[in-house]
C-alpha cells in the first residue's frame, strides 16, 4: 500500500506540473517524440521489407533444399569460371534420387522454367508468361495455392498430358468473361486445357508477382515444348527440389545425405569438389533482408541523436522543476518525507513525461500504417512498440536522475527558506 501511495502522489505532482507548463511541456517533448518516432519508424520500415521479402518468395517453399548449378548467393572473389562449367541436374539424377532417399525427406520434384512465353486463347493472348514444367510432387516443395480448380493427378503427370495451372493474372486476361476452369490455349504450338486458377499474389516491393503469371504445366509435356539440357550440352537447364521433413529442422542430416548420393551418382572423388550447388530459399531471404538491416543501424543512430536532444530537454524541465518546487520539497522533509519519496517523485516524473513522448512517437508510427500501401504494406509490430517504450523509460531515468539526487538532498531547512 505504501508503494501504490507513493506512486500515486508521484503520478499527481507529475501531472500537476504538466498541466502548469504546459506549452514549456510540449516543446521539451518534442525531442523524445521525434527520436521515437525515427527510430520505431525505420525499424518497422525494416521489419515490413523482411516480412514482405520472405512472404514473396514462400512459392519457392519452406525447408527445401535444392540442387542447382549456380549458388544462390555469391561470395566475395566469386569464382564464376568453376561454377560455369558444372552440368545441370538431369532428370537421370532426379529418378535415382527418387529412389535413394531416406527418411529424411517428404517429396523430390524436379522441374524447369522458362520465361517470356506467349499464351493465346482466341483473340486474348499474354505475353511475357512463365512456363513451368514439374512432376507430381511439385506441389510438397513448393507454394501453389490452387483457389479454383484442382492439382494434377499422377495420370496427367506420367503421361505428359497438355493440362495447365496458370496464375490469376494469365487467367483473367486470356479468359475475361468467365471461369478459366475447362478453357484452351496454346503456348509454343502445343494446346493446353486449364484444370486450376492459383490465387492471386500481387506484386511484392521487389517486383515479384509470385505465381501471378506463371503457367505450371506436366514435365514430359514442358519437354515436349523445350529441349532440356542433359548435363553439360544445350538446352533448358532443370532444378531438383527435396522437402525436408519434420524431424530434421535444421536440414543438415538431409544436405549431407543429398550431397553424399549426388556426389556418388556423378562419380566425383573423394578429393575433388563439389560440382552441384545445394541452395536453401532462406539463404537468399537472409541475404536479402541483411541488406535492410543496414538501414535499421542507420536509423537507430539517426534516432539516437533525436533522443540525445530530447533527453537534455526533459532534464531541463526536471532542473527548472527543482527550482521552482524547493519550497514544496522543504516543506515535504520537514513533515518526514524521506529522500527516496523525492528521488522517486522527481524520477517518476522525468520517465512520465519521456512515456508521454514516446507513446506520441508510436502513435504517429502506427498512423503511417493504416495508410494505404500496395507495395510494401507497413506493420507495427509488438516487439517495436516495447522497443519504444523501453527507450523512453531509459531516457527518463538517464535525463531524470541528476535532478532527482540533488533534490532529495536538499536540506530541509535551506529549502523553505528558498524563493
Amino acid at each position: 500500500m505504501k508503494a501504490l501511495r507513493l506512486t500515486l502522489e508521484s503520478f499527481r505532482f507529475a501531472w500537476q506540473a504538466l498541466k502548469s507548463n504546459l506549452l514549456r511541456t510540449i516543446l521539451s517533448l518534442l525531442g523524445v517524440t521525434v527520436g521515437i518516432f525515427a527510430i520505431i519508424a525505420v525499424f518497422t520500415v525494416v521489419d515490413s521489407l523482411e516480412k514482405n521479402i520472405r512472404d514473396s518468395m514462400s512459392f519457392v517453399g519452406d525447408k527445401v533444399i535444392y540442387v542447382d548449378k549456380w549458388p544462390w548467393v555469391f561470395e566475395s572473389n566469386f569464382p564464376w569460371w568453376k561454377f560455369f562449367n558444372r552440368p545441370v541436374p538431369t532428370v537421370r539424377e532426379y529418378r535415382q534420387l527418387q529412389r535413394q532417399l531416406g527418411p529424411n525427406s517428404q517429396g523430390i520434384a524436379i522441374f524447369a522454367n522458362s520465361q517470356g512465353n506467349t499464351l493465346k486463347a482466341g483473340s486474348n493472348s499474354v505475353s511475357d508468361a512463365m512456363l513451368q514444367g514439374v512432376s507430381y510432387d511439385f506441389r510438397k516443395i513448393s507454394d501453389v495455392p490452387v483457389t479454383e480448380g484442382r492439382y494434377f493427378t499422377t495420370q496427367e503427370i506420367d503421361g505428359a498430358r497438355g493440362v495447365a495451372i496458370v496464375g490469376a493474372d494469365i487467367a483473367k486476361n486470356l479468359f475475361p468473361n468467365g471461369s478459366a476452369i475447362g478453357q484452351q490455349f496454346k503456348a509454343r504450338g502445343m494446346r493446353f486445357v486449364v484444370i486450376g486458377v492459383m490465387e492471386k499474389a500481387g506484386k511484392s516491393v521487389l517486383g515479384i508477382s509470385g505465381n501471378d503469371n506463371n503457367c505450371i504445366i506436366p514435365f514430359g509435356a514442358f519437354s515436349k515444348i523445350f529441349a532440356i539440357s542433359q548435363g553439360t550440352g544445350g538446352g533448358v537447364g532443370a532444378t531438383i527440389g527435396i522437402k525436408g521433413s519434420a524431424d530434421d529442422p535444421g536440414l543438415l542430416d538431409l544436405e549431407y545425405e543429398i550431397k553424399g548420393l549426388m556426389r556418388n551418382i556423378r562419380g566425383l572423388k573423394p578429393r575433388e569438389d563439389d560440382n552441384f550447388a545445394l541452395n536453401r530459399p532462406e539463404m537468399l531471404a537472409n541475404a536479402i533482408s541483411g541488406l535492410f538491416s543496414v538501414l535499421g543501424v542507420a536509423g537507430g543512430v539517426i534516432g539516437s541523436f533525436a533522443m540525445l536532444v530530447g533527453g537534455f530537454g526533459i532534464a531541463n524541465i526536471m532542473f527548472v522543476s527543482v527550482k521552482e518546487r524547493t519550497n514544496i520539497i522543504g516543506i515535504q522533509k520537514s513533515l518526514g518525507a524521506k529522500n527516496y519519496f523525492i528521488l522517486f517523485q522527481f524520477l517518476f516524473e522525468a520517465v512520465f513525461l519521456c512515456l508521454l513522448g514516446g507513446a506520441a512517437g508510436i502513435v504517429l508510427v502506427y498512423l503511417i500504417t493504416l495508410l494505404p500501401q500496395d507495395a510494401l504494406p507497413l506493420f507495427l509490430s509488438a516487439g517495436n512498440i516495447s522497443l519504444g517504450l523501453t527507450v523512453s523509460v531509459v531516457i527518463g531515468v538517464l535525463a531524470g536522475i541528476i535532478p532527482a539526487v540533488l533534490a532529495s538532498n536538499l536540506d530541509p531547512v535551506i529549502a523553505i527558506r528558498a524563493k
